[in-house]
This record gives structure tokens, C-alpha cells and sequence, in this order.
């Protein structure tokens, strides 16, 4: 409890990420386009390693409005960037569920969590099996495969935990994977 946060790979040397990602993946540091929505190169990036989803500082590419990094192909090599507005996420499909609630508590739109620090999302669920395709009713960024997602439902004693699940998936028209 009282060790601090750990926000890196824990279990490298010296916190030297980038060597073992050059060792297992060193096409990661190979030069690539920065291209725009529509596949108009716009410049030159020095390797997918150094760029995440949603980055708007270091892209190096001059605009009247801020761009920011929406997707990032590993086959093409290239970073595609954009407005904030193209980071919306919509859709996110889930594996892994642990369900605590009812079938009943998902008939009706439900509210999601995808950070522990995040507002409370309204959304619709569809369950099946050990999966759920999650439709997200407001607007959210920044949502990436590995994060949980967790249920939750409103009554007069405040929120209940219906149970959640890992995002497998996220669905935006601009993004690769």
C-alpha cells in the first residue's frame, strides 16, 4: 500500500523500455509517413515507437487546428492524424466478463466506466456468452484494448456494481485495429 504507482514496464532493466522493443520489434523504430485522414502524406515520423493514440504533443506536423495521433499501422508503417473529434469511440466489444447483476439490469441503457478516474458512460450491452458488444451513448476518447470495462446501474442508494469486462476491441471509423 505504500509503494508508489507504477505507470511503466516494471520488469525492465533500468526502465529502458525501448531496448527490449528494439530487440523483439526494431521495425518500430523504422522512418514512416504521417498522413492525414484521407491518406494525404503530411511528413515524416522517426518510428511508430515514439507515438500512442490520442499524443497531440511532438507530432511536428503545422496546422491551424490541433491534430492528434488516431491511429498508428504497424503494417503500413504510417501515423494517421487528425481533429479530437476523430478519436470518438463508439463501439467496444469486451471478453472475459465477470457478471455480477441480473439479466433484467441490462435490458435498459446502463452506465459504463473504462477508467477508474472516468465519468460514468450511458451505454447499451449485449451480452453473449462471455463477450458483450458495448454501444456508448456519449462521446469518450481515449479508449484502448486491455482497459476494463466495468457496469454499473443507478438506483435510489446510488451505484451498483453489475460486473464488467476487458476491451478486446474498440470500434472508430479512423482506426487499424
Amino acid at each position: 500500500a505504500n509503494k508508489p504507482d507504477s505507470q511503466d514496464i516494471c520488469f525492465v532493466p533500468n526502465g529502458d523500455y525501448t531496448s527490449v522493443i528494439k530487440k523483439f520489434r526494431p521495425e518500430s523504430f523504422k522512418e514512416g509517413d504521417i498522413i492525414d485522414l484521407n491518406g494525404k502524406k503530411l511528413g515524416k515520423h522517426d518510428g511508430i515507437i515514439n507515438y500512442t493514440i490520442g499524443q497531440r504533443r511532438g507530432v511536428k506536423i503545422s496546422s491551424p487546428e490541433p491534430l492528434y495521433v488516431v491511429d498508428i499501422n504497424m503494417e503500413k508503417n504510417t501515423i494517421t492524424i487528425g481533429p479530437r473529434d476523430s478519436l470518438v469511440v463508439k463501439k467496444i466489444l469486451l471478453r472475459d466478463l465477470n457478471i455480477l447483476g441480473e439479466e433484467k439490469d441490462f435490458v435498459d441503457s446502463i452506465h459504463i466506466k473504462v477508467r477508474s478516474t472516468g465519468k460514468l458512460l450511458k451505454a447499451n450491452i449485449d451480452i453473449e456468452a462471455n463477450n458483450a458488444s458495448v454501444e456508448i451513448l456519449e462521446e469518450e476518447t481515449g479508449i484502448s484494448p486491455g482497459q476494463a470495462c466495468v457496469f454499473y446501474s443507478k438506483d435510489n442508494h446510488g451505484h451498483k456494481v453489475l460486473g464488467g469486462g476487458w476491451i478486446h476491441k474498440t470500434e472508430n471509423k479512423n482506426l487499424s485495429t
